[in-house]
């Protein structure tokens, strides 16, 4: 087999094996009981979560702010690579951009799922209050899902040319890539014209980019609540989100290594450089923790106070040392050893971290919520307190499941490492391979 033959059949998209199709299986299965446990909250309204006065933000919302952390790496690190000439960042961008619009697109169905009334949705629309960040939050995650989608879609269009030509004895893939590719024939004006537009694209991203972590920010931090009031909340999601999408991108490149057998073109030199971002994250975003909570500490004002009791000792001190110690300082301290660097470590490694990051969002969320500024008088005990209902929980999982969902089936219909891409760098074009 020569070179072309065996990069384009390694990296064109395969159909789903036995273990692929158990794998959707169970997803569709978490997905359809998420999807009648909201089919219930919408008849009973609520109640059936443990959402009160007090608590009026949680797991939903603690579950949006960590799929805008992870479509934020996705999308950020994908645009800086696409922007750079490093050959390595080949196998890494088509995997970050699929992680990024899942991510995203899961944003926007979580704040429905946190909606009461999802009838409502036309009034953000219809009656906009341009002085509150949640208008603005749906304006930009709805240009940023575009943006994404056509991130992803773009530099995929000559993939898709070739891909068309690969199903030639199949009429419905045939036709799809064929839509897909427009017309794609690999002229020099087609180039130029493609270049550009991905050059376009990726430097349009960044600012979006950061502009969507640091509204998601504002939301929290324009209420004036203990614990959120601080104009370090921009920055600060700005680096939550740098350490939550690098491990979510770190657990997907290694499965896609694993049972895509992409070894050859996944190296453990990624995984080095991977680390090293993820190190660099981690000691960063530790640092606007020392801040965020160091200064509250000093100026001891009686409900800061409280609140840092709370989270030091209190209910949700176990989660709040498990975030700190298991997802800052133990994957930083690893990972400055090359050994840890390794593929299968820095997959442990980065799933403590996406576990961590999430749980990060909901001691961001939670605690502060109850702690408002008038004291809780002539409420049921309960209100004191909030743990997310069974209704709860399963919705979550199911936007997990559609997330992944979502990652699966793109994976099996657009190539997860650029097939055009790695000829061109590798120098191999089909007239070369036609010759042989």
């Amino acid at each position: 087999m020569s070179t072309y033959n065996k990069i384009v059949n390694d990296l064109t998209p395969k159909q789903f094996s036995r273990i692929g199709i158990i794998w959707i299986a169970i997803l569709c299965m978490v997905t359809v009981a998420g999807i009648i446990a909201y089919i219930d909250q919408i008849m009973r309204g609520m109640e059936v979560t443990n959402l009160r006065d007090y608590a009026l933000w949680g797991v939903y919302i603690s579950n949006f702010v960590f799929f805008v952390a992870t479509s934020f790496v996705g999308a950020l690190t994908a645009s800086i690579l696409r922007l750079t000439k490093k050959k390595w960042r080949t196998s890494l961008v088509r995997i970050a951009e699929i992680v990024a619009v899942a991510s995203i697109a899961m944003a926007g169905v979580t704040i429905i799922l946190d909606m009461g009334r999802p009838d409502r949705i036309p009034n953000l629309f219809l009656h906009p209050r341009l002085q509150s960040p949640i208008t603005w939050d749906v304006l930009i995650i709805m240009i940023y899902l575009t943006f994404s989608v056509l991130l992803l879609y773009i530099p995929s269009i000559p993939d898709f040319a070739i891909l068309k030509k690969l199903n030639h004895d199949k009429p419905f893939l045939r036709k799809l890539y064929g839509i897909l590719a427009i017309n794609w024939k690999g002229t020099e004006q087609q180039i130029k014209i493609h270049q550009k537009s991905i050059q376009v694209l990726a430097i349009t991203m960044i600012p979006l980019a950061l502009q969507l972590q640091t509204i998601d920010a504002w939301l929290f931090s324009t209420t004036y609540r203990i614990g959120w009031d601080s104009s370090n909340f921009g920055p600060y999601f700005i680096a939550g989100a740098f350490v939550a999408g690098t491990g979510a991108l770190i657990a997907t490149v290694y499965i896609v290594r694993k049972f895509y057998n992409m070894h050859d073109y996944i190296t453990e030199k990624h995984f080095d450089k991977m680390g090293r971002l993820l190190v660099f994250s981690c000691l960063v975003y530790l640092y606007f923790n020392i801040n965020e909570y160091l200064i509250p500490a000093f100026k001891t004002t009686q409900l800061e106070a409280d609140h840092l009791m709370e989270m030091f000792f209190g209910h949700f001190s176990w989660m709040f040392w498990f975030v700190t110690v298991g997802g800052l300082i133990i994957p930083s301290t690893l990972l400055m050893f090359r050994k840890m660097r390794k593929p299968l470590p820095m997959f442990i490694i980065a799933v403590l971290v996406v576990v961590t990051s999430w749980a990060k969002r909901y001691v961001i969320v939670t605690p502060s919520m109850l702690h408002p500024f008038l004291p809780m008088q002539g409420v049921p005990e309960s209100w004191h307190h909030y743990v997310p209902s069974i209704h709860e929980w399963l919705i979550t999982g199911a936007t997990l499941a559609m997330a992944l969902l979502i990652i699966t089936f793109l994976m099996r219909f657009i190539p997860v490492i650029p097939i055009q891409r790695t000829l061109d760098e590798r120098g191999i074009t089909e007239s070369a391979n036609d010759q042989n």
